[in-house]
């Protein structure tokens, strides 16, 4: 059932299905800022069962625009889960054997403590009285949440882009409680353009007049436009120019010819405009804004003195890199500084690049090799606990035309 129907934010999220845990109620949540945060809802997906060791846990970060609906229908769009090529029965993050779990990240807006919930200290909406979060502060809320589950250490944490920011700063901070670290298509800090990216992100929100200074929710608007330009921006930066040419090259929407004017005459114009405006049905503009700079603040070097090796000193974990060729967001040598980091700390690393046109974006999608690499890896790391294993089964055809049509 979908809740785009739905009024108010909040409306939405008491409807939304899934767990959600209330944390930080008696010991506030110290963030990075300085703020305290108390209490601290975190909202949550599980597939597969917890064994009796609670040894087969398995952390999924998601990323900027995701949630922690990975594999299931999700509750707004009524689409396919996220990663649904990647988590469930027989797939890498194997649910007959595995008990995966998904967080909505702290700032978040599917039922994460965020600005568009209700600041207890007034009544309303945090809007822009929320407290600016770091991808600490989101890595310390999941760790309070497997606190609250029972967990003391993972089997692995997994993630893509802002995904993979957390894993490493899982490894970096919290090396005793995962075993396996798999960083995908990140990178250890943000870059000025992906900064100038977002930074254009932001101002179209904030321009838009319905923004209203981030207290949008007093006069029941939404920025729907800055916001829905926003994504359109970003959506761009997911793409390959090959797999935007095979896409769509240069053919027109639904006409023979030029309109001499300024509808959409290609399908990619087209295209885009739909990614915006589908984005602003399940997404809060302030949500977006601090999300995104969580992601500019993260620079995993700069709290070890500048020396991103210092992270992983002596480091227990195992760590599994990939990235892929036509990634021009997050690009291999990104990757490779993470790798020689890991590599001057001594640390247990692999590292795949995965030959694809498919951008950054290609973590998300079907990508045989990068799922046998992680399928291989994470099997080792089974073993290693005792946790039985067990062949990929082949993804269902139509599945994959579904995901990449959703995605890209």
């Amino acid at each position: 059932m979908s809740l785009l129907a739905t009024n108010s934010h909040q409306e939405r999220i008491e409807q939304l299905p899934g767990h959600r845990a209330v944390l930080a109620k008696d010991e506030p949540l110290r963030l990075t800022s300085g703020a305290d945060l108390s209490p601290v809802t975190v909202a949550y997906q599980t597939y597969g069962r917890l064994n009796a060791a609670k040894s087969n846990a398995v952390l999924v970060c998601h990323a900027l625009t995701g949630d922690q609906f990975a594999a299931d229908v999700h509750p707004v769009t009524g689409k396919a889960g996220w990663w649904s090529l990647m988590v469930g029965p027989g797939k890498v993050l194997d649910s007959d054997r595995l008990f995966v779990i998904c967080a909505n990240v702290l700032g978040g807006c599917m039922g994460t403590t965020g600005p568009a919930d209700i600041n207890p200290a007034t009544g309303e909406p945090w809007g822009l009285d929320f407290p600016v979060v770091t991808m600490t502060d989101m890595v310390e809320a999941q760790r309070l949440l497997l606190d609250h589950l029972g967990i003391d250490k993972l089997l692995a944490a997994v993630g893509g882009s802002m995904g993979g920011m957390q894993v490493l700063e899982w490894a970096a901070k919290y090396p005793e409680r995962i075993g396996a670290a798999i960083p995908l298509a990140t990178a250890p800090h943000h870059t000025a353009q992906n900064i100038a990216f977002h930074e254009i992100g932001r101002q179209a929100i904030m321009a838009d007049p319905d923004w209203e200074g981030g207290a949008y929710f007093r006069s029941g608007k939404k920025p729907r436009r800055g916001l829905a330009v926003a994504r359109m921006t970003a959506h761009v930066t997911y793409l390959s120019e090959p797999a935007l040419h095979r896409k769509f090259g240069r053919r027109l929407q639904d006409r023979k010819g030029l309109s001499f004017g300024f509808d959409a005459d290609f399908q990619v114009e087209s295209y885009l405009r739909y990614q915006g405006k589908s984005f602003v049905d399940r997404f809060d503009a302030n949500s977006y804004l601090y999300i995104t700079r969580a992601m500019d603040y993260f620079d995993l070097a700069a709290d070890y003195g500048g020396k991103l090796a210092a992270a992983f000193t002596d480091s227990p974990v195992r760590f599994c890199v990939a990235s892929f060729t036509s990634d021009w967001l997050f690009p291999t040598a990104e990757a490779k500084r993470v790798v020689h980091a890991l590599n001057a700390a001594a640390a247990d690393v692999s590292f795949v690049e995965i030959d694809s046109d498919k951008g950054h974006d290609a973590f998300l999608l079907n990508e045989p090799e990068l799922h046998a690499t992680l399928h291989g890896f994470l099997s080792a790391q089974c073993e290693r606990n005792g946790i039985p294993t067990a062949p990929l089964t082949p993804i269902d055809e139509a599945e994959v035309g579904e995901t990449e049509e959703r995605v890209t």
